[in-house]
């Protein structure tokens, strides 16, 4: 990331999460706190906070890099930070949401290095567990007390759209033999890039910016969010539950057209024949299978191509922070953010 004009100034990525989670966390304990049992208790489970039997917990939490968006565009655009946390809450609500409805849909069964919720509690506990999350998501920012708070609730509801239609791809192109590159980015830029455009959009509306200036942040989170899809996705095909924190070659293994599967696909060279063929076989992959399907994916230049189109997305994320002008230490807080994606090991 060369070229770049935000000196980090001996900030980094995780002391921008850690500075979210203390003023997120008392926002997302009070909302949940709200909900009867047993639904607070999955809830609670689910963050972190608490054993399956409602014992005090303190396990690791989920990185509220959305949040982290939230709270840092409204800083962007000249506001106190305090003012966007039931924004960012929001959001943070919105994503956790997903990610119990994901566990379920994948039939993933660890979540952040424990048992995901479903699996501990059941089912139908998950599912409403999630929806009672969105619930809240929805309830408080319509509740906030700027004037713009309709027009907030209503850039949630458009996302939340975007959630659902680019899930819905996700899920059906594991029947299809081949999706082209275009198609898999718009299934990204819904199921992953939406939210977070939406969390810096939201940061920026609450601190009252400009139409052209919020659009310019949002923009610069839908690029960082396809970056950090593309990262994701290459770190799904590691092997090592320990960075992951979720199974390994989950992707992998039940047939998900990945952005760098897709483009090994989509190749036209022998590997990716070889490639599809292990994709049509129409059985769940062994250990072996799904090995060499990494190999062929990085045979056929997936894996470059991912990282080459990583690298583009982060230089149109960084033009778009440029152009909103941001307040400097705003601007260092986004930029440790990116340089936090590209980098990430988990």
């Amino acid at each position: 990331m060369t070229g770049v004009n935000f000196p980090i100034q001996g900030r980094t990525g995780n002391a921008v999460l850690a500075w979210t989670r203390g003023l997120l966390e008392p926002a997302l304990r009070a909302s949940v706190a709200q909900l009867a049992e047993p639904t607070r208790t999955v809830c609670r489970y689910h963050f972190g906070w608490c054993e399956a039997d409602g014992r005090p917990a303190d396990k690791a939490p989920g990185k509220a890099f959305r949040a982290a968006l939230t709270l840092a565009c409204a800083r962007a655009v000249g506001a106190p930070p305090q003012t966007a946390v039931t924004a960012a809450a929001s959001v943070e609500l919105v994503h956790n949401f997903t990610l119990l409805h994901d566990d379920i849909m994948d039939g993933d069964d660890t979540r952040r290095h424990r048992p995901a919720a479903w699996s501990v509690f059941g089912i139908p506990a998950a599912i409403l567990a999630g929806d009672a999350l969105l619930a809240l998501a929805i309830r408080d920012l319509a509740a906030h007390p700027s004037p713009g708070a309709s027009a907030m609730a209503a850039v949630l509801g458009i996302t939340l759209v975007d959630l659902a239609n680019g899930q819905s791809a996700d899920i059906a192109f594991e029947s299809r033999d081949l999706v082209s590159l275009e198609e898999c980015l718009a299934m990204a830029s819904g199921k992953t890039a939406s939210l977070l455009g939406s969390a810096c959009l939201l940061g920026a509306m609450v601190g009252g910016a400009s139409a052209r200036r919020a659009e310019h942040l949002r923009s610069f989170g839908h690029h960082l969010g396809l970056a950090f899809q593309l990262v994701d996705d290459l770190l799904g095909l590691q092997d090592d539950p320990a960075v992951l924190g979720k199974p390994v070659r989950a992707d992998l293994r039940s047939g998900k057209k990945s952005l760098p599967v897709a483009a090994a696909l989509t190749s036209g060279t022998d590997a990716a024949r070889r490639l599809a063929a292990l994709y049509r076989s129409g059985h769940r992959p062994s250990e072996a299978q799904m090995v060499a399907a990494a190999n062929l994916i990085d045979e056929a230049e997936g894996t470059r191509w991912a990282w080459d189109e990583t690298e583009r997305q982060v230089r149109a994320a960084l033009a778009c922070l440029r152009a909103a002008d941001p307040e400097p230490h705003a601007a260092d807080q986004l930029t440790a953010l990116v340089t936090l994606v590209t980098g990430r090991h988990h």
